[in-house]
């Protein structure tokens, strides 16, 4: 079973951004699943590695539409992206050092995080966006 469902809440009503939503939701159950699998500490980094990439690609993303279209709670925004990278760069640098070992409550940190920020701050943006035209 998967750690996270992704379900229309979860929605933001921009496709392009939804997508990589989706694709976030799908690398932390990739995450959960070698977790529970007792996959190698590679793939487990490999993962880590990944889902940082893709989360700095898609905050990228959402602050280009942010800044093209004047969103005016961009500044807070950003600053919630730029503290999750660092967390993130943290427990990858913690894992890779063996200072840490891959854990639930690193999971659930990026999970809940995730959930979290979509319900939140990102639905605060889709009206605005929306109604300038990005769906």
């Amino acid at each position: 079973m998967a750690l996270l469902e992704w379900n229309d809440r979860l929605s933001v009503n921009i496709r392009e951004i939804d997508d990589q939503h989706k694709k976030l939701v799908d690398m932390v159950n990739r995450l959960h699943s070698a977790m529970k699998e007792g996959k190698a500490d590679a793939i487990v980094m490999q993962i880590v590695e990944e889902m940082k990439k893709y989360a700095a690609s898609h905050f990228a993303t959402e602050e280009r539409h942010m800044k093209t279209h004047g969103y005016p709670d961009y500044p807070a925004h950003k600053s919630e992206h730029d503290k999750f990278v660092a967390k993130v760069v943290a427990v990858e640098q913690d894992l890779k050092s063996g200072k840490c070992a891959m854990s639930m409550d690193i999971l659930n940190f990026l999970s809940n995080w995730l959930v979290n920020h979509i319900k939140g701050t990102d639905k605060k943006y889709s009206p605005f966006l929306n109604k300038a035209g990005v769906v």
